[in-house]
């Protein structure tokens, strides 16, 4: 199958090919329900070596900076308390983490989380982290503009592959918050 978006092929459902995923992914989209089915949903192939987006973007195509999104692991703290949260905003801006996510998440300061924090808590690969499979529990702050597009480019869990999603299914992920002005 031809991928919606950039010159991917083959695209492959990724409830066809869960092998290809770390295992919070893989659950996560075995447990799929909701108005997006999940073979709509598409696994691509990338290089592990080209992961992170401006290496990406050189050997897939600048047209996909528009069309991708980063997730990026937080951690916002108030009173000695520390929360995560994940935030999904396209790869053409950055994250607000110290107005938008420090407001949403009610903290006095927030940062972006350590890797090793990011990797342990999730169970996904550094430059790979996505917002499918991510800890019960967590906030998905969500930039509006990625929920705008028709297919979105966001990492697969690994460093090794992306997957290819249906902008509005990011709303429907568990404790998903769509934000205006989240990426800057």
């Amino acid at each position: 199958m031809r991928a919606p978006i950039g010159d991917f092929d083959p695209a492959t459902p990724a409830p066809d090919c869960l092998d290809e995923l770390t295992r919070p992914v893989a659950d996560a989209v075995r447990r799929w329900s909701g108005s997006v089915p999940a073979d709509q949903i598409l696994y691509v192939d990338t290089e592990p070596e080209w992961a992170d987006t401006a290496v990406f973007l050189e050997h897939y195509g600048r047209e996909l900076l528009e069309r991708s999104a980063n997730c990026v692991v937080v951690a916002g703290r108030r009173g000695g308390e520390t929360m995560l949260a994940a935030c999904v905003v396209l790869s053409a801006t950055r994250v607000d983490v110290n107005g938008v996510v420090r407001r949403q998440l009610g903290a006095r300061k927030a940062s972006f989380a350590p890797m090793e924090v990011a990797t342990g808590e999730t169970g996904m690969e550094y430059g790979g982290i996505t917002p499918i499979g991510l800890p019960d529990g967590w906030p998905i702050l969500v930039d509006s503009a990625v929920v705008d597009l028709p297919y979105v480019l966001v990492g697969s869990g690994r460093r090794r592959g992306k997957l290819l999603v249906p902008g509005k299914a990011f709303t429907e992920l568990a404790n998903a918050v769509v934000l205006e002005g989240l990426g800057v």
